[in-house]
């Protein structure tokens, strides 16, 4: 499919792989007579049943279509008239089925013919009959399509029964078949969010997700981000021939059904003895066997709710304001007289009223926000609370609110409302809660500074003991969170006092938030063992206690959880729990922690090599971030994105990612992170020195805040680039400091590639690819080969150089001076490397000079002696060597 045109309307054939290998498997049976493809309407039956028939075309059997209709079924024969030859004799029906048969077999009776009957449950009596006379002479093979839930005469039953037919059941798509059909239709990969949004709201159904991307793209509501497809409104909104398709799946139905349709298309899910009392027995049970409905069982509880998530769009689109008013207080009538003593009640109860009236009780308000809270449901609490009069707004309402819209990211509102909630406080737990959902949304903001004056406001004002813990350890989790990580580790020692009165609301944020952070801090102080305890202590009690916690979401935890695996040298465990962290944060629509877990699996990735799948998180985590303007986060996320690309060899992005991140202030999370942009840009272009430069700098800075890890991670892509005598002795001292195995893994690369032994580096690679850091093993193996090369050992080199290819498999398009230059580099000292890459990268012998503070003069000599080395003699010569655009 063609997405430069949105209008297009073809879509591929893809995530259908096993069915299509049934077919082709049935199809090839000389016993099989024919395929009936069998699913409910806009599931891709067509298009399966089309490609096994244009595959037996290209076999040599002849093709004929037919298109059973309604219309043609009042006709004998109407179907399949086409097939049928001139001057046929049906007085007697039986000769004449028999002239057919010679007539399609041919003159040699050697003609095998592929029928394609699409909805082949509309096919006429005499019509059915007739195919299978056909299909007995061996004349005709059948492949055809039957729509589930729709009457099917005796005929074509007969037809499909036998046990030459093979039926094939088709269901809708699962969300890996949505993804595969996606990236086909649209050239490219679709963020998980907004693969989770067209899954949920197409249903899985081929034909509506179709619809749905073809309005999306068709009014802006999804555009690329980068080279991500993604979703920029809430929801995708389709074509009007989707409401037109749907509203002709709903306008067949039991008069006596329809108000049971609108009133869960605005009340789902539906108690089952409420829609008893709005439809009788006999239509609930012909919408169930329509599969218009489903009955859902949840302990004692039975309900019932649409099929389907559109088709509740549709209906609501067709009922009239006062038809929709009446429906809806005719349900909380309902709901109130039997009790209201369901924990969604109050919640109900209140969107009913709003909708219906535009109003609500007050208390009925501030109830369903609570309850809107609890279930992370942050747009509803705004929602009920704007609807709440200024009058009855109080200092925990407006609490509610702030948390809400910093929970959205609309930051300037949450101060706003926060600010004045805070001034109205009446007692002194209103005013902690209060001071930290206000201090945390300006940490969000990149505001750590008026986040620590509050909180010391706060803290000076503070009466009780556990008052001033709280407090203290709010302190430390802004700390913690930008790059403070020891003395925010210091400080949330006071997390044991508070974990004893963790029953209370107040304590439990305090303590679920700072044991979060500080599980951050030990993983950047490289305490990753204890770092992984207690992320799994703190994420058993958020989920033990999630109904008492105020707004953060469990996956809060398994984030931390995942830099401290990545930091432990847990890799592929860092991987799978960070992208189950993105997949629940998108399903509960939690923004904040649907960044964090894309931007830290992204960077697990990246230490792991696999740059095309760090590129992809990095890119959503990037386009959350700019969109809503994550303070803390956008410059260090771009900085990363930059260096993928880098190691892509995509210059272009990641100089202009590397642009825009140089426009957003550093907030100390990873740091010295900040610069692998930058640095990795210079590496690509060929200029390691200045590379080099960048991320001593920004190593030294990482030292002096405690970021232990992230100094290693920059040390180690020094030694990546030509520097590995230089930090070989920190590396080794980081490894003693650091428990886990990626550091002492680090440390031997470094040393490896400092000695440019073979064994060393061979075995070097081995461990780097046990743990998962696949593209640095890559590296030390194509090192290794090269120097087992030098030393005239061929085999050994060509065993290495496998081993290379093997780890390297992980990770495809990486393009690192060790990959691109081993054989070379073996050749030339470090300095005679360093000049030629920046030679065969076009500068001149001046700018080369003026770079690396040396003489015009000696940079020549050194591009002398590696034109004779190489056996060239030309820059030309040289950029090609060294696999270096000019």
């Amino acid at each position: 499919m063609d997405m430069s045109n949105p209008r297009t309307s073809r879509w591929p054939l893809a995530g259908r792989d096993k069915e299509l290998a049934e077919l082709t498997a049935a199809w090839s049976d000389r016993r099989c007579k024919g395929l009936v493809i069998v699913g409910p309407a806009g599931v891709g039956k067509s298009r399966l049943a089309e490609q096994v028939w244009l595959s037996a075309r290209k076999e040599g059997w002849k093709g004929r279509r037919a298109t059973a209709t309604a219309v043609a079924a009042t006709v004998p024969l109407g179907a399949i008239a086409h097939l049928i030859p001139s001057g046929v004799d049906f007085s007697d029906p039986i000769k004449g089925f028999a002239q057919i048969a010679r007539a399609l077999a041919g003159p040699d009776r050697r003609w095998r013919w592929a029928l394609l009957v699409d909805d082949l449950h509309l096919l006429d009596t005499s019509s059915a009959m007739l195919l299978q006379q056909l299909m007995d002479a061996g004349v005709v093979r059948l492949i055809a399509t039957l729509r589930t839930g729709e009457p099917i005469p005796d005929a074509v039953r007969d037809l499909c029964s036998t046990d030459v037919i093979h039926r094939l059941d088709v269901v809708t798509l699962s969300q890996n078949q949505t993804d595969v059909l996606l990236q086909a239709a649209l050239g490219g990969p679709v963020g998980r969010r907004t693969l989770l949004e067209l899954h949920r709201a197409s249903g899985g159904n081929v034909l509506y997700l179709h619809e749905l991307v073809l309005g999306a793209l068709t009014t802006g509501a999804m555009a690329r981000a980068g080279h991500i497809w993604e979703l920029i409104s809430d929801r995708p909104v389709g074509t009007p021939r989707l409401m037109e398709l749907i509203q002709s799946r709903l306008a067949g139905v039991d008069p006596t059904a329809q108000p049971l349709l609108e009133l869960l298309a605005l009340c789902e899910p539906l108690p089952l003895a409420d829609a008893h009392s709005v439809a009788p027995l006999n239509a609930l049970t012909s919408l169930e066997n329509a599969g218009l409905v489903q009955v859902i069982t949840d302990r004692r509880r039975t309900s019932l709710r649409l099929a389907h998530p559109l088709y509740g769009e549709a209906l609501r689109a067709s009922i009239g304001s006062l038809r929709r008013r009446a429906l809806l207080l005719a349900q909380a009538n309902r709901t109130r007289a039997r009790g209201a003593r369901r924990r969604d009640d109050a919640l109900n109860l209140a969107a009913w009223h709003l909708a219906a009236t535009g109003t609500a009780d007050p208390t009925l308000l501030i109830q369903a926000a609570v309850l809107a809270r609890h279930a992370h449901d942050f747009r509803q609490v705004v929602t009920l609370l704007h609807a709440l009069p200024e009058e009855h707004h109080t200092t925990a309402t407006r609490l509610l609110l702030g948390e809400a819209y910093s929970s959205l990211h609309r930051l300037e509102e949450a101060e706003v409302v926060l600010a004045h909630a805070c001034d109205a406080a009446a007692s002194e737990a209103e005013r902690i809660v209060i001071i930290r959902a206000r201090t945390l949304n300006l940490v969000i903001y990149g505001r750590k500074s008026d986040a620590l004056r509050i909180n010391r406001w706060g803290l000076e004002n503070a009466e009780s003991e556990v008052g001033k813990k709280t407090l203290q350890a709010n302190e430390g989790a802004i700390r913690c969170l930008t790059g403070e990580p020891r003395s925010g580790v210091g400080i949330l020692s006071v997390l044991a006092d508070l974990e004893r009165a963790v029953e209370t609301d107040l304590v439990l944020d305090t303590w679920l938030t700072g044991a979060s952070f500080k599980v951050f801090a030990m993983a950047c102080l490289g305490q990753t063992f204890s770092a992984v305890e207690l992320a799994e202590k703190v994420y058993e009690t958020h989920l033990r206690k999630s109904e008492d916690a105020r707004f953060q979401h469990p996956t809060a935890q398994r984030n931390v959880l995942t830099v401290a695996l990545t930091e432990a040298g847990n890799l592929q465990r860092a991987r799978s729990t960070g992208l189950e962290a993105a997949a629940q944060a998108a399903m509960a629509k939690t923004p904040v922690n649907y960044l964090w877990a894309n931007f830290f699996t992204g960077r697990n990735e990246l230490i792991s090599g696999h740059l095309h799948e760090a590129r992809d998180l990095c890119t959503e985590a990037a386009a959350e971030a700019h969109t809503h303007d994550i303070v803390l986060a956008v410059g260090l996320i771009d900085s990363t994105l930059a260096a993928i690309h880098a190691q892509l060899g995509d210059l272009a992005t990641a100089q202009t990612i590397t642009t825009e991140s140089a426009k957003h202030p550093f907030t100390g999370m990873f740091a010295g992170e900040e610069r692998l942009g930058e640095a990795w840009l210079y590496a690509a272009r060929g200029d390691l020195s200045q590379a080099r430069a960048v991320l001593k700098e920004a190593s030294a800075s990482a030292r002096h805040t405690g970021h232990m890890t992230s100094e290693a991670l920059l040390l180690t892509d020094i030694a990546r680039l030509g520097g590995a005598k230089s930090v070989v002795n920190r590396l080794a001292e980081l490894a003693q400091q650091c428990d886990g195995e990626l550091g002492p893994a680090r440390a031997r690369f470094a040393a490896a590639l400092a000695s440019r032994s073979p064994e060393q580096l061979t075995s070097s690679a081995e461990e780097l690819a046990s743990i998962g850091a696949d593209l640095l093993a890559a590296e030390a193996a194509t090192v290794a080969a090269a120097a087992w090369s030098r030393a005239g050992l061929a085999s050994q080199a060509a065993s290495a150089m496998r081993r290379a290819a093997a780890y390297g498999v992980h990770c495809p398009g990486a393009y690192t001076p060790l990959l691109a230059n081993a054989q070379v580099s073996a050749l030339l000292t470090t300095r005679e490397h360093e000049i030629a890459l920046l030679a065969a990268a076009g500068r001149s012998s001046r700018d080369i000079a003026a770079s690396l503070n040396l003489s015009v003069r000696t940079v020549d000599n050194h591009l002398n002696h590696v034109y004779t080395k190489l056996g060239i003699a030309t820059r030309r010569e040289l950029s090609k060597a060294l696999d270096v655009k000019p």
